[in-house]
């Protein structure tokens, strides 16, 4: 069983598995020669405090997550990933990756802006990272999506087993949703950690990963809404991205989705009966925001939970998570493994 299906079916958080860690060790007693039980202090595994990290550790951060959207994006609109000399010296493999085909030209222009934005991210980071740029790591685009949507799919009435986000354009959506999400938050939360130097060029790429964001979302809910051949609409790809918010949540700390730094999508209708054709319309959910309409922000250990696929090491606890899903070797750079 994969980390992933793990954590998906026992649903075990690294909260409740310390608490009851402390609470049997503090119900263990051992008879001693005078029959006097003698109860045992719990021991909670410290983690090492996480380094202080610099502009440099942090822009090369985001460099890994670029890569990784630029792959998925660049495979989706021509079958091709970063040209080599894009990637740096000695880059990590990357598996799997097809051209989407039967397009429409309007969603073809979608793909292609969105791959063009985020291979223009690879390069301006690069750029400014100079010869201090780490080169593209292994990237897995292939079991990683297998995984990801099979662990967080296991409570729909259809679960996936398998999952191609080159398949066709709705599943392509489902694909980048999992990636913008996660990248607005992440460059939001290192916002507090980067120099005022820095500040406005990461500030500009978060606002273009919030335009992308904010296309595939509504692309996405546009998929549910009703049809001729649908009067009623239909929910399967609102369903997954949910399923998949739900899970993002899980893997990365949060004991509810809108703490897990999630806004579940809805188009807002309801229809009084399984027949009716007419919705009543009400307030729609797009956007990914907190109840004050401000935009989410992740740690980089809340990021690296998700771009590994995991919560929690197989000793029970949650630093040292070092490689997995998207990143099967590890991210490239000194911000790679968890502290929390």
């Amino acid at each position: 069983m994969s980390k992933l299906e793990e954590i998906s079916k026992r649903a075990l958080s690294r909260r409740s598995f310390l608490a009851g860690t402390a609470t049997a060790a503090a119900a263990l007693t051992i008879g001693c020669n005078d029959a006097t039980p003698v109860t045992t202090t719990p021991v909670t595994p410290t983690a090492p405090t996480a380094p202080t990290y610099t502009d440099v550790d942090i822009l090369n951060f985001a460099l890994n997550l670029e890569y990784l959207e630029a792959e998925f994006y660049l495979h989706a609109a021509t079958g091709s990933g970063i040209p080599a000399a894009d990637a740096g010296s000695g880059a990590g493999t990357v598996t799997g990756g097809a051209q989407i085909t039967g397009l429409t030209a309007q969603q073809q222009q979608y793909v292609n802006s969105i791959a063009q934005d985020e291979y223009n991210h690879v390069k301006f980071l690069r750029s400014a990272l100079g010869s201090a740029a780490v080169s593209r790591p292994a990237i897995d685009l292939t079991n990683s999506f297998n995984a990801l949507a099979k662990a967080a799919t296991v409570g729909l009435a259809t679960p996936l087993t398998t999952f191609n986000p080159f398949a066709n354009f709705n599943s392509f959506l489902i694909g980048g949703f999992i990636f913008e999400d996660v990248g607005v938050t992440a460059y939001h939360g290192a916002a507090g950690a980067i120099s005022k130097t820095y500040l406005a060029p990461a500030a500009s790429i978060l606002a273009v990963e919030a335009y992308h964001a904010a296309i595939l979302r509504t692309l996405i809910v546009g998929t549910s809404l009703p049809t001729t051949a649908a009067p009623q609409g239909d929910q399967t790809y609102v369903n997954i991205a949910n399923a998949i918010a739900t899970f993002r949540a899980a893997v990365s700390g949060g004991t509810s989705v809108s703490a897990g730094s999630e806004t579940l999508l809805s188009s807002g209708l309801t229809f009084s009966s399984s027949t009716a054709t007419t919705p009543t319309v009400g307030a729609s959910s797009i956007v990914a925001a907190d109840a004050n309409a401000v935009a989410y922000a992740r740690t980089f250990d809340q990021v690296l939970h998700i771009v590994y696929g995991t919560a929690a090491t197989t000793t029970g606890t949650a630093y040292g998570v070092a490689s997995g899903a998207f990143f099967p070797s590890g991210l490239n750079g000194n911000i790679k493994q968890t502290y929390s």
